[in-house]
């Protein structure tokens, strides 16, 4: 059953990596870049699948995407 779920998870990791490289230059789109806003949503849905997949195989990357702690030290207001 373990293998299943790793084959799965593999499976639409690669897909979504396939999708976000675009081999066809557009050939594959679910949502036409064109619309204003929502154009880039599949992408960001493929971007999202692909760094859980990854997660999930022990390479987390997703804390490259947040901010530092440094940055959010230096947001911070002081009173003196």
């Amino acid at each position: 059953m373990k293998i299943i779920k790793h084959f799965s998870v593999f499976t639409v990791g690669l897909l979504s990596l396939l999708y976000l490289l675009n081999p066809g230059a557009g050939f594959i789109d679910f949502i036409p870049d064109n619309l204003p806003i929502i154009g880039n949503i599949d992408e960001a849905a493929a971007a999202f699948l692909l760094l859980n997949c990854l997660a999930y195989f022990g390479l987390d990357l997703r804390h490259l995407l947040s901010p530092s702690k440094k940055a959010k030290d230096k947001d911070k207001v002081v009173d003196i």
